[in-house]
């Protein structure tokens, strides 16, 4: 049997191709093939189990910015299909969608169960086939520009048109390579840090906005910090991982990672806030009296990094435990011993070089009647919806160019 389309990869981004094409074409015959016994397992465990859509930025070039690998090429594809888009396309399909004060969008039922089946009904609606536990072995073009697709349970498939939309799948990826597409080898990025440092041991749960560096890859960044049993996660710590996603894999991940817990204050506008201190409250107990909103333990801890008791007054320290103090708050620095993964969250940077793709239809340049979407690209991007938007996107601009 010929297929007028097959989607290698039962994703966000395959679902979404392979949809917006029957739509626009409803007599095409589609087939989805998905390596795995279930579909859409990436929707299912996004956002806790919530399903983060997409982000309400509407601005596409301000969009394009939390992508670290990707961002020239998207400005293009968002100005045709963005977040707006996304967000019109859930709702006419019956999923009204929520943004949260963040600007993260969610549907409104609070899971994602309601974005599989949106897609699993509209799939069911236009015919479109989908085989799970089908592992795609090889694909070669054939002499007329059709397809043969052949898998591990032996089965045999011939198309028309092919749609990579098979994430980081490392194979999909080698059988791309021996077609002669150039690859970006891929290295983790979104992904937490391990730190055993005694200052943070009694602290898992402690969250606060802080300023984040590694002067080793030359990065910073701003926001919310966790404090894990394993050692820091939070935004700001993904948001270093995505940015230095290359350049973390080059140290191995170890660094230091340097935490201004105070977020706007410098060391010495700090130590002469300490010293003020000392001068106003001198009777005051330092334990008891967390300074910059710091969480009480978290300031607790770095009272005693400072070699400051907790039976100690203002009036009692001395000016270098203020000096040590002031270190403490805003130049915190922490051995980083390693990564840590949510598997089933894993996001890649590399994949499919940009330079092979047309980013108008996201056709392979090389390849005939083929089109890559989504994660199987080099593209990859901060938390908050962005890597979903980029399914969304790719697969439908893909989806138009396979109609026409």
């Amino acid at each position: 049997m010929i297929y007028d389309l097959i989607v290698i990869g039962g994703g966000a981004s395959g679902f979404f191709t392979a949809i917006n094409v029957a739509e626009k074409n409803p007599e095409l015959k589609i087939l989805i093939l998905e390596r795995g016994k279930e579909v859409l397992q990436k929707v299912k465990i996004s956002g806790g189990g919530r399903c983060n859509v997409t982000h309400a930025e509407f601005i596409p070039n301000e969009l394009t910015k939390k992508y670290p690998r990707g961002e020239k090429e998207l400005k293009g594809p968002f100005h045709n299909f963005m977040t707006g888009d996304v967000m019109e396309w859930f709702e006419d399909r019956g999923v009204p969608l929520n943004i949260e004060e963040d600007g993260r969008v969610f549907p409104v039922s609070n899971s994602s169960q309601t974005i599989i089946d949106c897609l699993l009904d509209q799939a069911s609606k236009f015919n479109i086939e989908i085989l799970t536990s089908e592992l795609v072995t090889n694909f070669n073009p054939l002499q007329n520009d059709d397809w043969e697709l052949f898998t591990k349970s032996s089965k045999q498939f011939r198309t028309k048109k092919l749609v990579i939309a098979s994430g980081s799948q490392t194979k999909t990826w080698k059988q791309l390579e021996n077609l002669g597409v150039n690859l970006i080898k891929p290295v983790p990025s979104l992904f937490t840090f391990n730190c055993n440092d005694g200052r943070i041991k009694s602290l898992p749960g402690v969250a606060l906005k802080s300023q984040v560096a590694i002067r080793e890859a030359k990065l910073k960044n701003e926001g919310p910090v966790l404090i894990t049993h394993w050692g820091f996660s939070g935004p700001a710590i993904l948001k270093l991982s995505a940015w230095g996603a290359r350049e973390l894999n080059k140290l191995d991940y170890k660094f230091d990672l340097q935490i201004n817990w105070t977020n706007t204050e410098t060391f010495e506008s700090c130590k002469e806030y300490l010293l003020e201190e000392k001068r106003e409250n001198s009777r005051q107990f330092i334990s008891k009296n967390p300074l910059f909103n710091l969480p009480k333990r978290l300031w607790e801890q770095l009272i005693l990094a400072s070699n400051i008791t907790d039976k100690q007054r203002w009036a009692d320290a001395n000016k270098k435990q203020l000096i040590d103090l002031a270190s403490q708050l805003t130049l915190s620095i922490f051995k980083i011993e390693g990564k840590s993964t949510f598997k089933d969250e894993f996001v890649t940077a590399g994949g499919v070089d940009l330079k092979e793709i047309n980013f108008k239809t996201f056709k392979a340049n090389k390849l005939p009647n083929c089109y890559i979407v989504g994660e199987a690209l080099n593209i990859d991007a901060i938390t908050g919806g962005f890597n979903f938007q980029n399914a969304w996107t790719s697969g439908y601009l893909a989806a138009l160019a396979i109609v026409d």
